[in-house]
């Protein structure tokens, strides 16, 4: 049984930490290299860089700072935006990233999964789906959740599987910022129709929230934000109340 993993998240505009409810209404959420250190001291187990208006702009993820930002971190990291090329990604590992996150690009060139597990290995490739229920069905979103896509979102992650991705970040966007909980039929959808790690996201507002999607999904990882930015949840005190709860967390 892999143990759960507890990972912040910075979603960059402009070189800031930002959050928004159901990815619009963004507010400043403080310095990006600060939060790194301070998760690294309060015992994530990775964190996640994602520039959310790398794609829209058309502009590459800011190498500079994901080495700023590497520098003051021994545990995994993984980045995202604006990637499409093994050039990109050879960049980002250089600058010190563990994984890459590729989630428009993936959707319009699918053969960009299979080029870069071939490249770096499954591992390092996490594709992110960020999944909208329309009409009854689950629907993948790209450039930041800003465009619908013709494909269902269980289809899609099982296709990622079957390209070489090494993990899914299932970004719920109904739920992202709402605090209302993690949306469990979705996740579990996801999680027991593959076979690779799962990363749930969207919608986290208290640690019972955690310890819902660990208990009734196949999620392997947790992914929040502003709770833990702004000091509405420890990580310390999230993984001692899920050791409690019999759910097993990485020290």
């Amino acid at each position: 049984m892999l143990k759960k993993r507890i990972i912040p998240c910075l979603d960059i505009k402009d070189g800031t930490t930002v959050k928004g409810i159901n990815f619009e209404g963004l507010r400043n959420a403080g310095d990006p290299i600060e939060l790194a250190k301070r998760y690294e001291e309060s015992g994530a187990d990775e964190l996640v860089f994602l520039d959310i208006t790398a794609t829209i702009e058309k502009r590459k993820t800011f190498v500079e700072l994901v080495q700023n930002i590497s520098k003051e971190l021994s545990i995994p990291f993984t980045v995202g935006g604006g990637i499409s090329s093994i050039q990109d990604v050879q960049k980002l590992l250089e600058a010190g990233a563990d994984k890459i996150s590729i989630n428009s690009s993936a959707v319009n060139n699918p053969q960009l999964i299979s080029d870069l597990a071939k490249e770096f290995g499954n591992q390092c490739i996490v594709v992110a789906i960020d999944t909208k229920l329309i009409n009854n069905s689950d629907w993948v979103h790209v450039k930041g959740g800003r465009e619908i896509t013709n494909l269902k979102t269980i289809d899609w992650a099982k296709e990622a599987e079957s390209l070489g991705a090494g993990e899914i970040l299932l970004t719920s966007m109904d739920g992202d910022g709402t605090k209302t909980g993690f949306d469990i039929r979705i996740t579990k959808l996801v999680s027991e129709n593959i076979n690779i790690p799962v990363i749930a996201s969207g919608g986290a507002g208290k640690i019972e929230d955690f310890e819902k999607v660990f208990k009734e999904t196949r999620a392997t990882g947790a992914l929040a934000a502003s709770i833990f930015h702004f000091g509405e949840v420890s990580i310390q005190e999230l993984k001692k109340e899920l050791n409690n709860k019999k759910i097993e967390v990485r020290w």
